[in-house]
């Protein structure tokens, strides 16, 4: 049976930090992890069933992550730290049209790398707001709300923005559940159509 621990400790570059093996194995057991969640429910999901999946032992698996709690978090933060990075370039940049359509693909393009992510918030709103994921995550979502509309937009503009990020958020999904002849590509990218539309100042 194969072991992550030495697949991924035993090399580092020339300044002693870990090669991409360590974060590819890393990504390849949340990507598991949150599948099984997805299949079988959180809490009835074990480190063990985990490993059995990826093909490693428990101990190779407990290397990297300690508990289920430690791969939900570790999820959250890659996916706010992309959140963060998109904000931070966004706040640099002048506040037009232009650009609030250049942060809704973006962001889209986030959504779609990171959809098992966002089905597990989904599926787990409880388990979220009692761990301070949710919060954590609800503060991103304020800050992408401020970079996508001015501080003295109308109610109505408001509205649409916010609507634009949960029609990205549960758009694809939605179709996804609805038609099997979609690509998740397609169905992301109609969830892109309509948030553009709903950001368009011209609109509203």
């Amino acid at each position: 049976m194969a072991d992550l621990a030495s697949e991924s400790a035993g090399s580092s570059d020339a300044g002693g930090h870990p090669r991409a093996a360590r974060s590819d194995t890393r990504a390849r057991i949340q990507e598991v992890a949150l599948d099984l969640f997805a299949e079988q429910g959180y809490d009835t999901t074990s480190l063990r069933e985990i490993a059995d999946r990826l093909g490693v032992t428990k101990a190779a698996l407990y290397y990297h992550f300690k508990s289920k709690e430690e791969i939900v978090a570790s999820t959250v933060d890659d996916f706010l730290s992309d959140i963060d990075e998109l904000v931070a370039w966004a706040s640099q940049q002048p506040r037009t049209a232009e650009t609030r359509q250049e942060v809704v693909r973006h962001y889209n393009g986030i959504v779609a790398r990171r959809f098992p992510s966002m089905r597990f918030f989904q599926q787990n709103p409880a388990g979220m707001h009692k761990s301070g994921l949710g919060e954590r995550f609800q503060q991103r979502m304020r800050s992408l709300h401020g970079v996508l509309c001015e501080e003295d937009a109308t109610p109505e503009r408001r509205i649409k923005t916010l609507l634009a990020i949960v029609s990205m958020h549960v758009g694809g999904a939605t179709l996804l559940n609805e038609d099997e002849t979609l690509t998740p590509e397609a169905a992301q990218q109609s969830a892109l159509n309509v948030a553009l539309d709903l950001i368009d100042l011209d609109g509203a």
